[in-house]
């Protein structure tokens, strides 16, 4: 049975690689999309995430959802065009730009059409899956599971020394999924820096035909990711690397830790993850314990994302 998945996402080149995959994938069947804010604004993800569906023939499309705008905060957040693109795409530009009318009461709808069989995947900022935690936390304690690409346990983060993107930007947000999720597993940059896609991969992948948007978005991608690092041999997927764990969990190596998030603003360490594996001590009332990845197999990953991704099979 295909698993049904409703990605949450902020729509940059790593997520729609994710959306690549799990379209691909004989394995899910994406439900819909909430578009957010994120590496663009709410406006151009809802935007983008309609252009893609330009490439899902009829019969396949499903709903795209108008995420949130704005942090839990209320800081303004911050876009990052010099990774991703204006529009989340890299260098491509779309010609047709559909908004989405306003329909965030869509994901109550899919919640209840696939009662107790939905995951949730979440790439992106946090705040429209902490909004479904404060307005429906009944609802949300019948999905099945809860996937959570974020955080940095005792290892760089990708924004500050120590917090990475998608907790930093709402850590309200992250805290909130964290103190109120059930069934939630954390994909934090342990192992995402790690899900490395060389160009060699994508002009292999670009070869076969099976997707026309992985080689422009992954060559730009790269470029960024190059510059700021030379040694770097290829792109981090950290959003495909995500949707890829409910399907293949024993690709990782898990532990179940309390986790906590700070929350104050304006400081290096806005956003942190933090956990405590010390068993003598009790971590904070409200520091719930989550699966957390702390490593993967690369070769099972490579062989997995490439059989999907040129519909050959990788032994």
């Amino acid at each position: 049975m295909k698993k049904k998945i409703l990605l949450f996402a902020d729509v940059g080149i790593d997520d729609i690689v994710a959306l690549i995959y799990g379209y691909l994938s004989d394995d899910i069947e994406l439900v819909g999309v909430v578009a957010d804010y994120g590496n663009v604004p709410r406006k151009r993800a809802i935007q983008t995430a309609n252009y893609l569906m330009t490439y899902v023939p009829e019969g396949k499309k499903f709903p795209i959802i108008g995420g949130a705008e704005i942090p839990m905060t209320a800081q303004e957040p911050t876009y990052y065009p010099e990774i991703h693109g204006e529009y989340g795409l890299g260098p491509i530009i779309p010609d047709k730009l559909i908004d989405t009318t306003e329909n965030f009461f869509e994901i109550v709808n899919i919640i209840q059409q696939y009662d107790g069989e939905l995951t949730i995947v979440s790439i992106g900022r946090l705040t429209s899956l902490a909004t479904m935690y404060i307005l429906y936390p009944g609802l949300m304690d019948t999905v099945k599971d809860v996937y959570v690409m974020g955080g940095a346990f005792w290892v760089p983060g990708n924004v500050t020394a120590v917090s990475e993107a998608n907790f930093y930007s709402d850590p309200v947000a992250a805290r909130l999924v964290m103190n109120y999720g059930k069934n939630l597993t954390i994909i934090p940059l342990n192992v995402t820096d790690y899900s490395i896609v060389t160009p060699e991969m994508v002009d292999y992948i670009d070869s076969k035909g099976r997707t026309e948007l992985l080689k422009p978005l992954l060559d730009y991608y790269y470029s960024f990711y190059k510059k700021r690092n030379p040694e770097i041999q290829g792109s981090p997927v950290h959003d495909a690397i995500t949707m890829m764990a409910p399907l293949f969990e024993d690709m990782f190596t898990f532990r179940e830790l309390p986790v906590f998030i700070v929350t104050t603003e304006g400081r290096i360490n806005q956003g942190q993850s933090i956990t405590d594996i010390r068993p003598y001590t009790k971590f904070g009332e409200d520091a719930k314990k989550h699966r957390i990845a702390f490593g993967f197999d690369y070769n099972k990953f490579y062989r997995r994302f490439m059989s999907v991704m040129t519909g050959e099979v990788f032994e």
